[in-house]
């Protein structure tokens, strides 16, 4: 056989994501939609889409997907400030902005690196040439989750948006009317080329006047923009019309609470005239705007407070999660229902961010194995019959989370047992139809899908070649080390250089019995060698290069090429 067809055989990857697709089968959906809590649906109102005039200058399109994005016109240009979420997302804002002025985009602002306001750049900058600013840390977040974490991070915000829900099952996203991004849909993101570091970074753009604050909320590298001759507010997502999603169930770091607080104090004392979310409608009145805030800030710190007060009286996450509830005068505000975030999720994320994820009960250091558990949980029941029987007859009960536990176990022991799927799926049903949180209500609603079979959510594959083209090296080679096969390098030790000549970079991947070791230098006395021109192996990362052709015709390879192709081979997913 050619050394060519066993490469295409072998498909040896480097694959920073796997480009599974996103799909559903051809099931049809439930003939009812699910039911819906009455205030997420009244909810809806606060989406209707159209593009707002805050004040003289100040435009922002609400309800065109899940964030907003705003255009602030200057004298002889604008400033857009967040892009959308995707290129389909943004096209229709840039149109409706380019009936407001006809004057060329200057400069692009984003308030922090999350998709829903960057993934947009390249159409909101149209034909003309902006300067794109952001905070410093911005760039290393948006590559971070490009090539870390991006197949589960993006799997868990299908689930989170309830953007493949069929319809009728999507009411809203909580912060907007809908995600409008998948596998489907384009990222056009223009990477920052304008960064600033410090707390404040004053611009004067287009005759406009602008303040960038770094105000750590939402996530670390947070912008917010103040309009001093205006007295406007760009809130960016530190505010927005829910209960603050203190933690996101598609998965997040610890945001740091306290310097949420903090961001608002900084805010407050801005003294706006005009606050201007980045999600959710604009806020008018300074009064308005002043108390509005103080309330958030309070109900964020007492959240944090009380976690606190009682993580030192002893109590676990769970036991501290079920006690601490709002106080009434900032339950009952209209911006701080859990339409997005809820207090529970906060108390566990707060716990975990300051004690990690012991809860103190030496009974979880070492639990018995999930399955092991499953199986011993059966035999107190009576045998895995007697188990079903209990879970049919919590389900016929309206006792959903205990059918939903009892199912789970179930499926440990057989993850294809039709009877436990069916209860998994409607108990997952039931009680996301209970839900105000919309986050909540489409994460049970797409695992009711997924546990049906009507639902696959793959992973997200890179087409932008501009964006694939902007990634560090450094960080596709981070997405190698953590996509290490270990059952497949458990024998191997296997030092590797490679090196870029357009660029001048050069790194090393040691393969040392299941760990990869990566420096940012060519390696001494190295068993394979890979010389490719950076953009290249970026596009063979991502997806977007047939791998085995590009190790054919595009790379130089020392050590021998099907040593090359198996050294490869350790980092692909099967």
């Amino acid at each position: 056989m050619r050394i060519e067809s066993r490469l295409l055989l072998l498909f040896a990857a480097v694959a920073v994501s796997t480009s599974i697709c996103a799909c559903q089968p051809d099931t049809p959906p439930p003939a009812a939609p699910p039911k819906v809590h009455a205030d997420l649906k009244a909810h809806s109102d606060e989406f209707k889409q159209e593009v707002i005039t805050v004040c003289d200058g100040v435009h922002v399109a609400v309800g065109y997907g899940l964030a907003n994005a705003t255009l602030l016109a200057g004298e002889d240009g604008v400033v857009i400030v967040d892009t959308m979420e995707s290129a389909e997302a943004a096209i229709p804002v840039k149109a409706a902005f380019d009936r407001i002025s006809d004057k060329p985009v200057r400069a692009i602002i984003y308030t922090h690196f999350h998709s829903d306001h960057t993934g947009g750049g390249r159409i909101m900058a149209g034909g003309d040439q902006p300067e794109v600013y952001s905070h410093v840390d911005t760039p290393v977040h948006m590559s971070r989750i490009a090539n870390i974490t991006r197949e589960t991070t993006y799997r868990r915000a299908m689930r989170q948006f309830g953007t493949l829900l069929p319809p009728g099952g999507l009411i809203n996203a909580g912060i907007g009317p809908h995600l409008a991004f998948d596998e489907t849909k384009t990222l056009a993101i223009l990477v920052p080329d304008k960064t600033y570091s410090g707390e404040r970074f004053e611009l004067d753009i287009a005759g406009l006047k602008l303040v960038l604050i770094h105000a750590p909320g939402e996530t670390p590298d947070q912008t917010v923009i103040w309009m001093p001759e205006k007295k406007v507010l760009l809130s960016a997502d530190n505010y927005y019309k829910s209960f603050p999603n203190l933690y996101a169930i598609r998965g997040t770091a610890y945001r740091d609470v306290r310097k949420w607080v903090q961001s608002l104090d900084v805010m407050r004392a801005l003294g706006a005239e005009y606050m201007v979310p980045h999600h959710s409608r604009p806020v008018i009145g300074a009064a308005k705007i002043h108390e509005t805030l103080t309330n958030y800030r309070d109900a964020i710190q007492f959240v944090h407070d009380q976690t606190i007060r009682l993580m030192n009286q002893g109590l676990t996450a769970q036991e501290i999660a079920e006690r601490v509830k709002l106080p009434d005068h900032l339950a009952r505000q209209p911006y701080l229902q859990p339409y997005y975030g809820t207090v529970e999720w906060s108390v566990r994320a707060i716990f975990d961010g300051y004690l990690g994820w012991f809860g103190g009960n030496a009974t979880d250091l070492f639990p018995l194995p999930q399955k092991e558990r499953a199986v011993r949980f059966a035999a107190l029941a009576g045998g895995e019959d007697k188990l079903l029987e209990q879970a049919k007859a919590a389900m016929a009960d309206g006792d959903h989370q205990w059918a939903l536990e009892l199912a789970d176990q179930l499926l440990l022991l057989d993850a294809d047992r039709p009877a436990a799927r069916e209860i998994r799926a409607n108990a997952l049903t039931a009680l996301g139809e209970t839900q105000i949180a919309a986050t909540a209500r489409n994460y049970y609603l797409t695992q009711a899908m997924e546990t049906q079979g009507t639902l696959s959510i793959g992973n997200l594959k890179a087409t932008d070649i501009d964006l694939i083209h902007s990634i560090p090296l450094s960080a596709i080679f981070e997405g190698m080390a953590v996509r290490l096969d270990p059952a497949k390098s458990a024998d191997v030790d296997t030092l590797a250089g490679f090196r870029f000549p357009d660029t001048g970079e050069s790194y090393s991947i040691h393969v040392r019995r299941g760990v990869a070791e990566v420096q940012p230098v060519f390696p001494e006395n190295p068993d394979i060698v890979v010389t490719v021109d950076a953009n290249i192996w970026r596009e063979v990362a991502a997806g977007a290069r047939n791998p085995a052709v590009a190790l054919v015709k595009d790379m130089d390879k020392e050590g021998g090429t099907l040593n090359v192709v198996r050294f490869l081979n350790l980092f692909k997913e099967d």
